[in-house]
């Protein structure tokens, strides 16, 4: 490695004017443009030396304040951060609350919502690089329909979208808790077991909405339908987990900051997931009483 000193301007300088001047190192050397003639009286060879000492000092003071100065963190060096998951996360919802506002003023954009909706979270389940604005879209198009199906509750079960948003961050809050505590960890056994599990309930959801279309019935009623909404308020307690070890092992391997949009995607789909499951069984229980 090149010596830093070497390469200062300051030093470059100096060698150039040494260069102009023959007898600058050595004291006792002729310097016809002295006005003394002879020897240099004031020494500049020692003058010099004392310069560059002072300077090298001054260059290893710096060095040493350098290494001494913070290292440069995450957001200096483009890499994903948990603040940065928290306020994507935190963005979504909100986008899914301003969507669900006009949903619920507008309930007739419920369908179109879901359908967007679908056809977002499919491209941006699959997409190799996270898309900040398909994500912000899917939001706002899961709002409108959020919206719309919240309203026909609300209009059936008097307060029970309040029911199934605070039983939605109740969930979100103990499996934070949890996965932060260390006390629950998602294994690659269980991950296995689970996403079987899912595929399952997607089938089951497929079927019953061939039934309910023709006539046949609903099975997300009575007593089975509490059992297939706990099942389901389950896996997605469980997705949470997933979401959770997908930002922690994204911050710790240093993955670039616009990986923090996936985080929060995730994240964004598994407490809809679980937002709209409670508020089935909290109106299949209530249906009941």
């Amino acid at each position: 490695m090149a010596n830093p000193v070497m390469n200062s301007q300051n030093f470059q300088k100096q060698m150039r004017a040494g260069d102009a001047q023959p007898g600058w190192y050595q004291g006792t050397q002729q310097d016809t443009r002295s006005p003394f003639g002879g020897q240099d009286p004031y020494g500049r060879a020692q003058a010099f030396g004392a310069g560059q000492a002072a300077q090298q000092a001054g260059h290893q003071q710096s060095m040493e304040d350098a290494f001494r100065a913070p290292a440069a963190g995450a957001e200096q060096t483009g890499r994903m951060t948990y603040n940065d998951i928290v306020g994507k996360t935190a963005l979504m919802l909100g986008l899914v609350v301003a969507g669900a506002v006009v949903g619920w003023i507008m309930p007739g954009l419920m369908f179109i919502g879901a359908i967007v909706g679908l056809v977002l979270g499919l491209v941006n389940a699959f997409k190799r690089e996270p898309s900040p604005l398909l994500i912000s879209l899917y939001a706002i198009a899961q709002g409108l329909f959020l919206g719309g199906i919240s309203l026909y509750f609300e209009g059936a079960y008097s307060g029970i979208v309040m029911q199934a948003v605070l039983g939605t961050f109740s969930v979100f809050a103990v499996m934070l808790a949890l996965y932060t505590s260390g006390r629950f960890r998602p294994t690659p056994r269980m991950t296995k077991i689970v996403m079987g599990a899912m595929l399952g309930y997607m089938l089951f959801m497929l079927l019953n909405l061939v039934l309910s279309f023709t006539g046949v019935g609903n099975l997300r009623e009575g007593g089975l339908g509490l059992v297939i909404g706990a099942i389901a308020v389950c896996l997605a307690a469980y997705s949470l987990t997933l979401d959770f070890e997908q930002g922690a092992q994204g911050v710790r391997a240093g993955v670039p900051q616009k990986y923090s949009w996936s985080v929060a995607f995730g994240l964004t789909v598994t407490l809809i997931w679980l937002y709209i499951e409670i508020l089935r069984i909290i109106s299949i229980l209530r249906s009941n009483d």
